[in-house]
């Protein structure tokens, strides 16, 4: 008989915290949730004021006796699941079936893993606390209504199989909307001047660029403009009439929460949300460090706080002092945004001495990364601010005034270790400008006018749309990684590169619910109610009274966007392409694996094709159609219409004008290693996309969903 049993939620948590416990102590993982909502039905009594009828989740009878009998041997259990509401409720869960009473001390957090903080924890148990609980279920519940009310909508008018969802379909509406921006941008010309002047005793060149005239500033907006100014500058003495300097300070960013790791990690490392998350776990957990053990190396790594303790920040005051000397450290407090959950403390490393390079060699290539990033992000943000020297220079040229400007770095502070990237922000630079007086006449060397264009906005990527997803309210730390991966595994959008674009399905999908739903599927509507899940967390509402307040009208406007849309049948569009077997024009469907054609005269004719893209450049070997197609993972690749019948081209590449390439030289792609998993690939392609003596696994998943 154990003593004592811990619970966690995974094996890698329970072999750290193992580890630090002697004596006869058990830890062992409940595999995360062990209860939940059936996926049959909606599982909430709305006769009973919406009670959420739980269900053990399939496939963990055997861990459920494990841990029923684990539990009645032991003297005392302590659930230690995560440190969050999503951990407080499977702690709830879990005293549910092993039928521990929720008003005994039983429940214990880490916010860290690390011996010290594991043992003090155990000490200090707690009970459950049911406003963080009661926030999950409400957020369940909520969830699981809206989705399982207006999903059935899109199954009837666009096919079955999809889903909406709160958070999901208000984050495929910005990049929808951001799709519309850009392909509705009109792009307006401007100009510049740039004067290319040497300072005549230094003899060194530096860039001035176009103001204004008079002291006021103008934009150049045609060559015309231009023209005017160019022709009355052209032989103009260049005067410097003013020269200011000044200093320039730039302060290190916070340590990071959830969000700015998930963004930091995508533009430094190319990692996706998922994967950082992953990674991240880990580290939390425990990971092995030679004579040292298994450590938990950083604290919980869904926060949106940025606050620090103190224990971690007189760490931080050794190891700058230590490392770079007393002038780089600066005792540095930062604001938490306004809505954060202040629960736990940012993401920080926990061992200040175990640095990314001494336990390099036990670390994975992605732990070692993320890990180094993490580290230099905390080290960084409580030192000293990076300062820079700065002249700002205006030289007369007739009425007119261009300026010049320069910075240099004087001294590095934070910048020694760690700078952040932000989206759409360029580096700075040290621009020098040679010693200009007032008065001082320039040579004029060279004047270069630029036209340019404005661009659209960007596309989301992951990192940005995790921006502005914070930014707007909409979701928590907990949320942006799965919301963004359930959008592209439902194919409402899909990665070009890094940027995230919707398919002609999500733009579908989007429209019949913005169009149908205006009260739920916006902004502000889900913004608002996850301050309400924050009131819950905090005591201050009632969950199933939210749930009530939103139910009524939802289910009334349910109710009138079924009426309304009950005669409308959405129309196919309809392609340019007939078929081959009754003459129809086929039209464009939607499948497992995207747009496709199929005959509109289903079930008496079941003929469907897969939609072949094809670039203007001929094949570089044959002069065939050179046809675009996708791998598994969503790559293109560029093959001859005729491979592999006569030709032997492919690539990764796409075909330029003029390329020409010999039997020979396509013969070789075959041999090479890139040309392995295209050839898988293509035989896959080929299998699921190619009708074989009748109908493809596509076409009969297509046509029984039309």
């Amino acid at each position: 008989m154990a003593d004592k049993l811990i619970i966690v939620e995974s094996p890698a948590k329970a072999n750290t915290i193992k580890k630090f416990l002697g004596g006869n102590t058990k830890v062992i993982a409940s595999m995360g949730h062990i209860r939940d909502l059936p996926k049959s039905k909606m599982g909430i009594n709305i006769e009973k004021d919406f009670e959420p009828e739980y269900i053990n989740i399939r496939g963990k009878g055997e861990l459920i006796k494990k841990l029923k009998k684990e539990a009645s041997d032991a003297k005392q259990v302590y659930l230690a699941t995560d440190p969050d509401r999503e951990g407080e409720a499977i702690a709830w869960h879990l005293a549910h079936i092993l039928e521990i009473p929720i008003d005994s001390n039983c429940r214990v957090t880490f916010n860290e893993i690390t011996k010290e903080t594991v043992k003090e924890s155990i000490q200090k148990p707690r009970k459950i606390d049911m406003n963080l609980t009661n926030a999950q279920q409400a957020r369940r519940v909520l969830d699981r209504i809206v989705g399982y009310k207006i999903s059935p909508v899109l199954w009837k008018k666009v096919k079955r199989g999809l889903s909406a969802g709160r958070v999901q379909s208000v984050a495929v509406k910005l990049i929808v909307d951001r799709e519309e921006e850009i392909e509705h941008f009109i792009p307006e010309e401007y100009w510049n001047i740039y004067a290319t002047l040497t300072e005549p005793t230094s003899k060194k060149d530096f860039l001035a660029t176009f103001y204004g005239k008079k002291g006021k500033k103008q934009e150049l907006h045609t060559k015309e403009e231009v023209d005017e100014i160019l022709s009355k500058i052209e032989k103009g003495t260049y005067i410097v009439s003013n020269v200011k300097k000044g200093e320039k300070k730039r302060t290190p960013a916070p340590p990071f929460t959830t969000s700015t790791m998930q963004q930091e990690a995508s533009r430094k490392l190319g990692f996706t949300l998922k994967k950082t998350m992953s990674v991240a776990q880990g580290l939390y957990e425990g990971v092995s460090v030679g004579e040292r053990g298994t450590v938990g190396l950083i604290t919980y790594m869904r926060t949106d706080s940025t606050r620090i303790s103190e224990e971690a920040r007189a760490a931080a005051k050794e190891h700058i002092t230590k490392e770079y000397g007393a002038k780089y450290y600066e005792n540095r407090y930062y604001k938490t945004k306004q809505n954060a959950q202040d629960a736990h403390e940012a993401i920080r490393p926990t061992y200040i001495d175990l640095t990314p390079e001494s336990i390099k060699n036990h670390l994975t290539a992605d732990q070692y990364k993320l890990y180094r990033l993490i580290y230099n992000r905390f080290i960084a943000s409580q030192m000293a601010q990076a300062i820079y020297d700065t002249v700002t220079a205006e030289i007369n040229v007739e009425d007119y005034q261009f300026r010049a400007t320069g910075q240099t770095l004087k001294f590095k502070g934070f910048m020694t270790l760690y700078v952040e990237t932000l989206d759409n922000e360029k580096e700075e630079e040290e621009n020098s400008i040679p010693e200009l007086t007032v008065g001082q006449e320039l040579t004029k060397k060279k004047l270069e006018p630029k036209q340019s264009f404005t661009q659209p906005p960007a596309r989301y990527t992951e990192a940005s749309l995790v921006k502005a997803l914070e930014e707007k309210g909409i979701g928590r730390p907990s949320t942006y990684s799965p919301t963004i991966t359930t959008i592209l595994e439902r194919r409402y959008i899909q990665k070009e590169q890094k940027q995230l674009v919707p398919t002609e399905l999500g733009k579908i999908v989007n429209s019949l619910l913005v169009e149908n739903f205006t009260d739920v599927i916006n902004v502000e509507f889900t913004a608002k109610i996850e301050e309400e899940f924050d009131e819950i967390a905090e005591g201050k509402e009632n969950w199933k009274q939210i749930i009530r307040t939103f139910y009524g009208p939802f289910e009334k406007e349910v109710e009138k966007v079924e009426k309304e849309l009950e005669h409308v049948q959405l129309v196919d569009e309809v392609s340019d392409v007939k078929c081959e077997k009754c003459g129809r024009m086929m039209v464009y469907k939607y499948g497992k694996y995207g747009k496709f054609l199929a005959c509109p005269g289903y079930p008496e004719c079941k003929n469907a094709k897969p939609i072949v893209e094809t670039v203007k450049v001929p094949c570089p070997v044959c002069g065939g159609a050179v046809q675009v197609r996708k791998t598994k993972r969503g790559k293109k690749y560029y093959i001859c219409e005729n491979n592999p019948k006569s030709c032997e081209y492919i690539s990764w590449n796409a075909p330029k004008v003029g390329e020409v390439w010999s039997k020979e030289e396509a013969a070789k792609t075959k041999k090479t290693k890139e040309s392995k998993p295209r050839k898988a690939t293509e035989k896959r392609t080929t299998k699921r996309a190619t009708k074989k003596k009748g109908t493809t696994k596509t076409t009969k998943k297509a046509t029984k969903s039309k």
